[in-house]
């Protein structure tokens, strides 16, 4: 409440730039918006980040600007709500751009790559090294405009119904995973599955799977994995930082009110901080809860990380000699890592590194 308050009093200032914020929300038209999710109802803190952005919205507008959010499935399948936002089916979207590299590898920019930033480098990349410019021409070519909406942080590695205890334990291993890892494992053994969070637990469970990799501890406890795949292992090598993004369609976006664009860009930030803060607070106590429970925390093997991440060399040297959009966000994404963590290894990684060694 006391965010909404802050929002009302101080942002709006910022969003509403002339009058008296009521006065002139009262003066703007009402507007009622469908935003489709990727993700199921029982993720409260991604499918409740679009909630979150939904309410502050219409908090800010007086109840002028409604967005409702349906859950995947209820308006169109988890992984169609691309192609809705980009044909107007939908006025807005909530997902995951790594979802679609089936379009365009570069999407996978938007959201995570193997061995690629954190969450707090991606947040600096878009936000003020030009990432969110690069990937806004990207999306303007499909009629959509893109907002960071939640960073889950470095995920989880996975749960395995059988140990990994080197990279040839992978050859074979039916997997859920999306994104550039599937490819990635692919050239080491793997057999990639693209399944929907709705659908994974039951093919865990049926041995449709041999392992799935979710997001982190704190979803997929919620999910049960553990219970059919007690071996549970990180770091996901592919997910350090997995940003998922606000899709809205263009022509209905261009169509707005100016302070109702700005209502999107205001509402979804905060709800974008706020999903890392929940993960963050979350995640400690869920892993204690595993354990009691008996599943079976391990390291990956430094073989198997050493050959994905040689094989993810390959795969994006592939990339770029034949898509020009990944070439172009490449060089500028490459560089910006190499920069950043030549800056973390002094800075946030040798502090984290003492603080996790002393006895708090």
């Amino acid at each position: 409440m006391q965010r909404r308050k802050f929002l009302q009093g101080a942002g709006i200032a910022g969003i509403l730039a002339s009058g008296t914020a009521p006065a002139i929300v009262m003066a703007q038209q009402n507007i009622r918006w469908r935003l489709a999710s990727s993700f199921p109802k029982s993720l409260d803190t991604i499918f409740g980040a679009a909630e979150e952005m939904s309410k502050t919205i219409s908090e800010l507008s007086e109840g002028k600007f409604q967005i409702d959010v349906f859950a995947a499935g209820e308006l169109v399948p988890a992984f169609g709500v691309f192609d809705a936002v980009q044909q107007g089916t939908v006025e807005m979207a909530h997902t995951a751009s790594y979802y679609y590299v089936g379009k365009n590898d570069a999407l996978a920019f938007d959201c995570a790559v193997p061995f690629g930033l954190n969450a707090r480098m991606i947040n600096a990349w878009m936000y003020d090294a030009g990432g969110l410019q690069l990937m806004r021409e990207l999306f303007a070519r499909y009629d959509i405009v893109n907002f960071p909406l939640g960073n889950t942080g470095a995920q989880w590695g996975g749960w395995y119904r059988k140990e990994i205890k080197s990279v040839e334990d992978l050859k074979g291993l039916k997997i859920r995973i999306s994104n550039l890892a599937g490819r990635v494992l692919t050239k080491l053994g793997a057999v990639p599955q693209a399944i929907p969070g709705g659908e994974l637990y039951q093919a865990l469970e049926k041995g449709t799977i041999d392992a799935v990799e979710w997001t982190t501890v704190y979803d997929d406890y919620k999910l049960g994995f553990h219970k059919v795949a007690p071996y549970g292992y990180y770091p996901a090598w592919w997910e350090g930082g997995a940003q998922l993004t606000l899709y809205a369609n263009m022509k209905a976006y261009n169509a707005l009110p100016k302070r109702y664009q700005e209502l999107i860009r205001v509402a979804a930030s905060d709800a974008h901080t706020r999903m890392t803060a929940k993960y963050d607070a979350r995640n400690p106590d869920t892993i204690r809860k595993l354990v009691a429970e008996g599943a079976k925390i391990n390291r990956f093997p430094k073989d198997m990380m050493d050959a994905s991440f040689k094989a993810r060399n390959e795969l994006f040297a592939e990339l770029n000699d034949t898509n020009p959009d990944w070439k172009k966000i490449y060089a500028h994404y490459e560089k910006f890592l190499r920069d950043e963590y030549s800056w973390f290894r002094l800075s946030e990684m040798s502090y984290d590194q003492y603080m996790t060694s002393i006895k708090l």
